[in-house]
């Protein structure tokens, strides 16, 4: 019975704490309401420390022709208009004051000569924008939520897994997890929560996330009826490290990029100038001393093609790679080592600007980046879909239930531009936040379902009872590496209505060998019983993503269709939304994006 599991109770339980899991806990707690945060690890080891290049907001520090206009036309083109522009508009007028208020709470950011804030260029943006410590933006930045908010009286709740959200009626009653080590269950109690989980990237074999990142939020979201939408947006970033294979994925900020790397195939050409989009010939260059200038923020300069999408750089590094042309390994070379051919002392200036990359490369594969160029090739990264939010409340389909950062969908659209992702924390987890102590404050506290909280338990044991591995489903990680490599053979960076086809019948014969899957021993430090409870998220992720891409039959941003390679302007209108069927089964439909604004459509026609 549920009265034999520890129970607490909060008026705002977030789920996640990076970036935008701690923005809404702060918010809250400044509310005045009870707040609780769970988070999957230890806190700190947020994948909000890995977003290396900066955070993205129009302060004009450095070209004074940013502005918030800018910047949401350039995340709305970046996003190829299937974005929430609401969430757009709110981003880019809202990040400025974000970044501000990290300031005020003690992020160092680094600084310009006459002391403001110092802003780099990155991929997708028009202007010098993004906000940064070098390149280790990320973890300044959870270092200044978490130094903030241990003063705000939150109730944190690390190494705890949240298994399934409950629910009184319609709305969201709290959550059903267990503790990591020890394996006891717990009921958290709310009148309201806030997803804040980050992505899906361990349904791929390569990917730059940890562990921790196997769709939590979006599973349980989509299992108490929410609405997904996007799912097939997955951006693949352009540069993780290939080699030497233990640390395959692992990330290579576009910071690099930004500080004047180029990208070289196996002859050494600069391959990036042979594919440049329409939209942005009149904004690149050919000349690598004009490059070079741009990166170093002169604002008369073109950007150099290594700064184009995400989406768009990862394609052009695979036509590199099956033609023949990649590196030993299977990628490409990022060379950053080129710049000593314009300046003095350049290893001390890359060392100073990029110095986690040089720590990286050094420790992980014996090679200098001052001298050496880097071998890289894309690696799942991101995901643009997420659970459907309202742009303002950031509130989900189902009452009391919220979500904020990559967890959510919206802001992005196609494809989410460097730098975007984490002044879309501080936003978006400031607004949910808020929205979620308005929604616990104006609502009657809700009763947990006792027999809810059992039945939850009881799924959860169910791989002991069916005890040692069976011959037919092998153990939970056999059955996780299998579902790896199948998305990332056939719903990868190039899809096939063929291929996704063969892929949900994987996901199938996959979910039937997941419900046989068992395990031994007991609750206590049992790895396997966790990788058992991950496996429902990551194949619910993974059917979404499928079914999604399956729909969108055009290609755009960070989906790209090998049988259907042009943009469909029918599909330029709408989301692709999947939900929860009465009888357990998904459903896919193409959801209306509401008309943008006139005034709104007139900035994007300006910035044109």
């Amino acid at each position: 019975m549920a009265s034999n599991y520890e129970s607490v109770e909060h008026d705002v339980l977030v789920i996640g704490a990076g970036g935008a899991g701690l923005r809404a806990a702060i918010e809250a707690s400044a509310a005045g309401v009870k707040v609780g945060l769970v988070c999957k690890s230890l806190l700190g080891k947020a994948h909000t420390v890995m977003a290396e290049g900066g955070m993205a907001a129009a302060l004009a520090n450095v070209d004074e022709r940013d502005n918030w206009r800018v910047h949401f036309s350039d995340t709305m083109r970046g996003g190829q208009y299937v974005n929430n522009w609401r969430m757009a508009e709110l981003h880019a007028r809202e990040a400025p004051d974000r970044v501000r208020e990290l300031e005020a709470w003690g992020a160092v950011f680094d600084r310009t000569p006459d002391g403001k804030i110092l802003q780099r260029n990155f991929g997708g943006h028009r202007y010098p924008r993004l906000a940064h410590v070098g390149d280790r933006t990320g973890l300044e930045l959870i270092r200044t939520l978490q130094d903030h908010g241990i003063h705000q009286g939150i109730e944190v709740f690390m190494e705890q897994t949240v298994v399934t959200l409950l629910k009184h009626g319609d709305r969201v009653a709290g959550a059903f997890g267990y503790d990591r080590e020890r394996g006891r269950f717990k009921i958290f109690k709310a009148r309201a929560v806030v997803i804040a989980t980050g992505g899906i990237g361990r349904a791929y074999k390569i990917t730059s996330n940890s562990w921790e990142y196997t769709g939590d939020g979006q599973s349980l979201a989509y299992h108490a009826g929410a609405d997904l939408a996007d799912m097939e947006f997955v951006q693949f970033h352009p540069t993780g490290m290939i080699w030497p294979p233990s640390v395959m994925g692992l990330l290579v900020t576009e910071a690099v990029r930004g500080e004047g790397g180029v990208l070289r195939n196996k002859d050494g050409k600069r391959f990036m100038f042979d594919d440049i989009p329409d939209l942005y010939k009149n904004q690149t260059t050919d000349n690598p001393e004009e490059g070079w200038r741009y990166t170093q923020g002169d604002k008369n300069a073109r950007r150099p093609p290594e700064l184009l999408t995400r989406d768009h750089v990862a394609r052009c590094i695979m036509r590199e790679v099956k033609a023949g042309r990649g590196s030993p390994h299977g990628g490409v070379f990022l060379d950053i080592a080129w710049i000593k051919e314009k300046i003095p002392n350049a290893a001390d200036h890359i060392k100073r600007k990029l110095p986690s990359m040089y720590h990286q490369f050094m420790q992980l594969a014996n090679l200098d980046i001052t001298m050496q160029p880097m071998e890289i090739g894309p690696t799942t990264h991101y995901i643009m879909g997420g659970i459907r939010v309202n742009g303002d409340t950031q509130m989900s389909t189902v009452p009391g239930l919220f979500a904020a950062g990559e967890a959510a969908a919206g802001l992005h659209g196609a494809n989410r531009l460097g730098g975007n992702s984490l002044s879309d924390l501080i936003v978006f987890g400031k607004r949910a936040g808020e929205f979620a102590a308005k929604f616990a404050k104006d609502n009657p506290p809700v009763n947990v379902n006792p027999d809810e909280a059992a039945d939850a338990a009881r799924r959860a044991l169910e791989p002991f009872d069916r005890g040692a591995i069976s011959p037919n489903a092998g153990g939970p990680y056999q059955i996780q590496f299998d579902l790896q490599a199948m998305m990332q053979e056939l719903v990868g960076i190039v899809r096939r209505e063929d291929e996704m086809l063969r892929a949900l019948d994987d996901i199938a014969r996959l979910r039937q060998r997941a419900d046989q899957a068992g395990v031994q021993g007991h609750r206590e430090y049992n790895p396997g019983w966790h990788t058992c409870l991950d496996l429902n998220n990551l194949l619910t992720v993974a059917e979404a993503v499928t079914r999604s891409a399956l729909e969108r039959k055009e290609s755009r941003g960070g989906h790209f269709r090998d049988d259907f390679p042009g943009k469909d302007p029918a599909f330029g209108k709408v989301n692709i939304v999947v939900r929860k069927n009465p009888d357990g089964a998904m459903s896919v439909r193409r959801e209306p994006i509401p008309p943008m604004p006139a005034e709104l459509q007139r900035v994007i026609e300006e910035m044109k």
